[in-house]
């Protein structure tokens, strides 16, 4: 508000205008009371001042008691620390001025980190679990009346989560545990998830998990070196019990390849000198057959047959003239 539109000043100014005329006239002549036409009469302008400085307190506190309510929180009118009412729905609203204040919560969803914890699994490990929370307001006057603030509901929260999640993992191995791929962890979330909702319902809080997830898993520092260690010696131990069955495998399956192979050549062999005796057979009876029809050629074909694996390059042989072999050599063939 300007100077030009405060009606204050302007009251102000005339007021100082009939001072400043009064002095004059007292000048002049102190004995004499003068009046002037038009004077100031403050108690007029006290009664309008008045009014206007009500009806302007009255915007004032008309306006600071005046509230929105958006689309993703709740409003929670409270009157002497007791929850009056509260609203959901967007728009806009008033409280009592003076006696009522108004609390915000959120109607989102919220994520919470949940403080890191050492957590002891089934084999006796203990291993740093990190976990977070999301989770949102369903009663706000549950919550309001059993954990007074968000601060404190998620503390409770927190509880529960550590409690479940150490007994959960109390029951898995510590290799169920890191590999999320194992089913016997498949639904660990789940069960988590569901278990605290439990709680929360049974202590009255308002506010409900909507998903817990593991973010990391460690080792302490004083033993991971060890597990390290236990680890690779676990799998060395692993491996060489696969070699040594792979080996055992290889010798079975040589040994038994080996005994089809010999089979399979004993047979063939067999079948060879069948068919090898059989062919003999028929040759020895063509043959026979053959030399039957003329017996002199037959003899001649055997006498040569005896010169080719008898007479060789050095061979010398001494024979009568008259013998039979000399004259066949000699071309005498009658």
């Amino acid at each position: 508000m300007t100077n030009d539109q405060n009606p204050f000043k302007s009251i102000e100014e005339k007021f100082k205008e009939q001072q400043r005329k009064r002095q004059e006239a007292r000048k002049k002549d102190p004995k004499k009371t003068v009046k002037f036409k038009g004077s100031f009469d403050i108690r007029k302008y006290m009664k309008l001042t008045i009014v206007l400085t009500a009806i302007f307190a009255a915007l004032v506190i008309l306006i600071a008691n005046i509230f929105i309510v958006k689309e993703n929180e709740y409003r929670v009118v409270r009157q002497f620390g007791e929850i009056k009412r509260i609203v959901e729905k967007p728009g806009i609203n008033i409280k009592v001025p003076f006696i009522q204040s108004v609390m915000t919560l959120p109607k989102s969803q919220m994520t919470y980190n949940v403080s890191e914890a050492e957590i002891n699994t089934k084999d006796k490990k203990r291993i740093i679990i990190d976990n977070y929370a999301v989770w949102r307001i369903t009663n706000p006057s549950k919550m309001i009346s059993n954990a007074r603030n968000i601060v404190n509901a998620e503390g409770r929260m927190e509880e529960y989560i550590y409690s479940v999640v150490r007994t959960e993992l109390g029951q898995l191995d510590y290799v169920d545990v890191v590999n999320d791929e194992n089913s016997s962890r498949g639904s660990l979330n789940d069960r988590v998830t569901d278990r605290v909702n439990e709680l929360l319902e049974e202590g009255n809080f308002g506010i409900e998990v909507v998903d817990v997830r593991m973010k990391r898993i460690d080792l302490p520092e004083e033993n991971e070196q060890s597990i390290y260690t236990r680890m690779i010696s676990e799998r060395q131990s692993t491996a060489q019990k696969y070699l040594s069955e792979g080996d055992a495998d290889k010798r079975r399956i040589e040994a038994e390849t080996d005994r089809e192979v010999r089979e399979m050549l004993a047979t063939a062999e067999k079948e060879a000198a069948l068919i090898h005796a059989d062919g003999e057979a028929e040759a020895a009876k063509i043959y026979n057959n053959a030399f039957s029809k003329d017996p002199e050629f037959y003899e001649l074909y055997r006498t040569l047959q005896s010169y080719s694996k008898t007479i060789g390059e050095d061979t010398m042989i001494i024979l009568p003239a008259t013998s039979p072999y000399a004259k066949l050599l000699m071309g005498y063939l009658e």
